[in-house]
């Protein structure tokens, strides 16, 4: 009955069906693709704030200060966890020049070796993007304190986006590690 009703969805969409996080990604790769929703909705929510505020400016003559401010903060948010979702999807940007025309085999070495470089220079980005949240978190004297836009409603917004590429490169830095691992582990 499931195999069925998947069968009419992929017949309808005109290709398979989302099938998650591939298998390689491992436990982390799942809730990447479970937290995904989060930021799914979220960019309703953005564009709802934007309709709400082209009605305050528009029709009731009273813009807000706080919608564009928002609505940029969640997609940029959006954005960066948008390269965490695509590496446990596997959907990142691949060059397949040689990729396609190798032995499987060989792609299986080439998944090790992309993994482990990808690691690697999303752990240089992750730490280059702790030395951003240092400045952007923490005062001269060493208390927390986020930095903050500077405008008339001055939300905390800079620091926090900050804190978040932070946060999904050192994770995605921990995918394409679990990624290499079960690339050279092979199939089950």
């Amino acid at each position: 009955m499931t195999d069925d009703i998947q069968e009419k969805i992929e017949k309808v969409l005109g290709h398979a069906a989302d099938q998650g996080a591939i298998p390689e990604a491992g436990l982390l790769g799942r809730i990447i693709d479970k937290i995904s929703v989060v930021f799914a909705i979220s960019l309703i929510v953005s564009m709802l704030i934007l309709i709400n505020e082209i009605v305050m400016r528009y029709v009731f003559n009273a813009p807000t200060s706080w919608a564009h401010e928002t609505t940029i903060f969640i997609v940029g948010m959006a954005f960066i966890f948008g390269g965490l979702y695509c590496v446990a999807r596997n959907q990142h940007i691949r060059v397949v020049l040689v990729y396609d025309y190798v032995p499987a085999s060989i792609r299986r070495v080439l998944d090790v070796f992309i993994s482990l470089i990808s690691a690697l220079a999303s752990a240089f980005f992750a730490w280059a993007s702790w030395l951003m949240v240092q400045r952007a978190a923490f005062a001269p004297d060493g208390t927390f304190r986020l930095e903050r836009s500077g405008s008339s409603w001055d939300p905390i917004f800079p620091g926090v986006i900050k804190i978040g590429l932070l946060v999904v490169l050192t994770v995605m830095s921990v995918q394409f590690l679990i990624l290499a691992y079960n690339y050279a582990k092979g199939p089950k």
